[in-house]
């Protein structure tokens, strides 16, 4: 961040301070909490997957997820404060909190699937 706010006049946070807003900010940071680790977690990722294909899905799905937090956070907020006008992309952010909420409380198909034969289990634990 040093180097690419660095340039021009002032210092790098004034730069940054220019650039960023409160909620720009905030959708940048939870991006970077939630997106791929660093190199040497990705290779122990890669290592403990033992599998190429579900290594770069994991890091994908990292940092897939991690974009749609930060859009969700800076367009929904943006819009709150002002910072933003409504667009596609708020839209778009209400789809995936829509999507974020059904996942959260779907229910578990095979909870009504699963048979316990009560009698079995008990004979099995005397």
């Amino acid at each position: 961040m040093g180097i690419l706010y660095s340039a021009g006049e002032g210092t790098v946070y004034a730069n940054m301070a220019a650039t960023f807003t409160v909620v720009s900010g905030y959708a940048f940071l939870a991006f970077n909490l939630l997106c791929a680790p660093c190199f040497a977690a990705m290779g122990a990722i890669k290592r403990e997957m033992n599998n190429t294909k579900w290594f770069w899905i994991a890091i994908g799905y990292q940092c897939g997820y991690a974009y749609l937090v930060g859009l969700v956070i800076n367009q929904i907020a943006g819009l709150i404060t002002g910072d933003t006008a409504f667009n596609v992309f708020t839209v778009i952010a209400i789809l995936i909190i829509a999507g974020f909420i059904y996942l959260l409380f779907r229910p578990y198909k095979e909870s009504k699937t699963l048979k316990v034969d009560s009698k079995k289990l008990l004979n099995a634990t005397k």
